[in-house]
């Protein structure tokens, strides 16, 4: 895989540096930022190599100056998604998210407040560059599980301990459900949403409030709202202000 620009880069070399092949540099580049990475390249064993713009715009388009060719980054199993101190653990479902950009801001989120992140095999964005970019770096430290049929997965999760709680606008208010504990939210496709089976497969449905014209939030808005506020619930109920 082809990764651009540096932030990912950064991310990548920090986290994963024995997947990456080279990381190459735009050699017209001379400023901090090139300094930077080559420092990181450097403590982390990581081949640097300076090359002409052409070459960079090669391989990716609007790279800033900086690419690398790295393993595609590794899916976990269904066992992984339940791993984690039990009371804690956090997923986020999603059916049939296939917008990488969407993918990308989700797993961004899903960094923010601790979670993973659970895809099925066919119908979801693949783990590519334009994920990477949009995630700003995040698709390299959360636990991304690949999972043969989201239905079967959410019954599974609840035998493991999970409440399934899925995002539609026929649900309760979200706000007023009890979102603390193992819990797995459920995010279907902007437009269709979750499908049929996966929304029975839900303990409770959800929704959040809309006060302006619009029926609902993209997929990536909807699970920071959803994740986060499963987090105070979590981490903050109980805080008072002086």
């Amino acid at each position: 895989m082809i990764l651009s620009r540096f932030h990912p880069i950064e991310e990548a070399v920090r986290s994963r540096p024995r997947e990456i092949e080279w990381v190459l540099v735009d050699s017209g580049r001379r400023d901090r930022r090139v300094g930077e990475l080559a420092r990181l390249c450097r403590e982390q064993r990581v081949p640097l190599r300076y090359g002409e713009r052409a070459a960079l715009d090669r391989l990716a388009r609007d790279n800033q100056g900086a690419v690398a060719r790295l393993a595609v980054r590794g899916y976990l199993s269904e066992n992984e998604a339940f791993t984690g101190t039990p009371g804690r653990r956090l997923l986020l479902v999603l059916d049939g998210v296939e917008d990488p950009q969407n993918l990308g801001a989700v797993l961004r989120v899903a960094e923010g407040v601790g979670a993973a992140v659970a895809v099925p095999e066919r119908g979801s964005a693949p783990l590519s560059d334009a994920v990477s970019r949009a995630s700003a770096g995040a698709v390299e430290r959360v636990p991304v599980i690949r999972v043969g049929n989201v239905r079967r997965f959410l019954d599974r999760s609840k035998t493991e301990g999970f409440r399934v709680v899925g995002l539609d606008s026929t649900g309760s208010d979200l706000y007023g459900l009890d979102l603390t504990g193992d819990l797995a939210l459920v995010l279907g496709a902007e437009g269709r949403g979750m499908r049929r089976l996966v929304r029975e497969g839900c303990d409770l449905l959800g929704r959040l409030p809309m006060k302006g014209s619009l029926a609902s939030l993209n997929v990536s808005a909807a699970a920071a709202a959803a994740a986060y506020e499963a987090l105070r619930q979590r981490d903050f109920s109980g805080l008072t202000v002086d």
